[in-house]
C-alpha cells in the first residue's frame, strides 16, 4: 500500500495564518524579539567571561543557559520571520527534521541545566560549609557536559523513533515550527508504538530533572523559613528567587501543552502557549537575572564604563 503513496518531501508551516493581516505586525514584533534576546544572552556571557566577580559556579552554569537560550531561539524564530515577511511557509521534510532535533535535544538540555542551577542554589544555601569543595570547577564542568550530553542523547532515540513513520499526506503543519505532536498527527503510518515510546522517553529524560528541581526547592524553601530574621530570610530568598521564577515560567508551559487534556479551548491556544516556552523564556531568563541580580548589574555598571572610557 505504501508503495502507492506518494512520499511527503516538503512540509507547509501554517503559522499564524489566521491572523492573515497582521502578519507585518507580527513580523516587528518577533523581529524585536529575536534581536533583543540575542543581545540580551550575549551581553550575559560577555558579563560572565569578563568580570571576575561572577566567575562562580552559579554564573558558569547561567552563561551555558544563556548559550543554550540564544541556539534555541535560531532554531526556531529565523525560519518563523521569513515565513512572515516573505509568505514562504513551505520547509522540506530534512529541515523540518533538523529543526525539530534541535528544538527538543536543546529543551531537554534545558530541563537538565536549570536542575543543575537548583542543585547548586541547594548546596550554597542549605550546605554552605560544603559548597566550595563540592562545586570545584571540574565538577561544574562535569554537571554542563552531563546536561548537554542526556539533551542529545534523548533526543537522538527520539529522532529514530521520528524517521520509522511514513508521511504521505496532508502536509500543513498547523503550527509556527516542526514540533513533534502535530507531526505526528501527520504521519500515515500507525503511530500508537511511536506515541507510547515517545511519552516513556520523555517521561524517563524529564522527569528526573523536575523532581530534583522540585526537590532541591522544597529543601531550600524550608531551610529559608527556619531563619530567625526577616532579613536573613529576605537575603537568602533573593539569592534563588531569579532562578524560581525561571523554573517556573519554563515547566509551567510545558505542562499546560503537553501534561493538560486536549480540549477544544487549548487547540484554539496551542500557539500561543507554545510560545511560553519556546520564543518568551529566551528573552525573559536574561532580563529577569540581569534586573534582580546585584552582582550582574554591578558588572554592567563596570562594562559600559570601560566602554564610555575608550570613546
Amino acid at each position: 500500500m505504501e508503495g502507492n503513496q506518494t512520499v511527503i518531501t516538503h512540509f507547509i508551516l501554517l503559522g499564524f495564518g489566521e491572523l492573515h493581516d497582521m502578519q507585518m505586525l507580527l513580523y516587528i514584533l518577533f523581529l524585536i524579539l529575536y534581536i533583543f534576546t540575542m543581545m540580551a544572552n550575549f551581553l550575559t556571557v560577555l558579563l560572565i567571561l569578563v568580570d571576575q566577580h561572577l566567575h562562580t559556579p552559579m554564573y558558569f552554569f547561567l552563561g551555558n543557559l544563556s548559550c543554550l537560550e540564544m541556539m534555541y531561539s535560531s532554531t526556531i524564530l529565523p525560519k518563523m520571520l521569513d515565513s512572515l515577511l516573505t509568505g514562504e511557509k513551505s520547509i522540506s521534510f530534512k529541515g523540518c527534521i533538523i529543526q525539530f532535533y534541535f528544538f527538543a535535544s536543546l529543551g531537554s538540555t534545558e530541563c537538565y541545566l536549570l536542575s543543575v542551577m537548583s542543585y547548586d542554589r541547594f548546596l550554597a544555601i542549605c550546605k554552605p560549609l560544603h559548597y566550595v569543595t563540592t562545586m570545584r570547577v571540574a565538577r561544574c564542568i562535569q554537571l554542563a557536559a552531563v546536561s548537554w550530553i542526556n539533551g542529545t542523547v534523548f533526543t537522538s532515540v527520539y529522532l529514530v523513533l521520528m524517521l520509522q513513520l511514513w508521511f504521505c499526506g496532508p502536509s500543513e503543519i498547523d503550527h509556527f515550527f516542526c514540533e513533534s505532536l502535530p507531526l505526528i498527527k501527520l504521519s500515515c503510518s500507525d503511530t500508537t508504538l511511536a506515541k507510547y515510546a515517545i511519552a516513556i522517553l520523555a517521561y524517563i529524560f524529564t522527569f528526573p530533572p523536575f523532581i530534583l528541581t522540585l526537590m532541591s526547592y522544597i529543601f531550600i524553601l524550608r531551610n529559608i523559613l527556619r531563619i530567625p530574621s526577616r532579613t536573613g530570610r529576605q537575603k537568602a530568598f533573593s539569592t534563588c528567587s531569579s532562578h524560581l521564577i525561571v523554573v517556573s515560567f519554563f515547566y509551567g508551559a510545558i505542562t499546560i501543552v503537553y501534561l493538560m487534556p486536549e480540549t477544544e479551548q487549548k487547540k484554539n491556544y496551542s500557539k500561543l502557549f507554545s510560545l511560553l516556552y519556546t520564543v518568551l523564556p529566551s528573552l525573559l531568563n536574561p532580563l529577569i537575572y540581569t534586573l534582580r541580580n546585584k552582582d550582574v548589574k554591578e558588572a554592567l555598571k563596570k562594562l559600559l564604563g570601560r566602554f564610555f572610557v575608550l570613546l
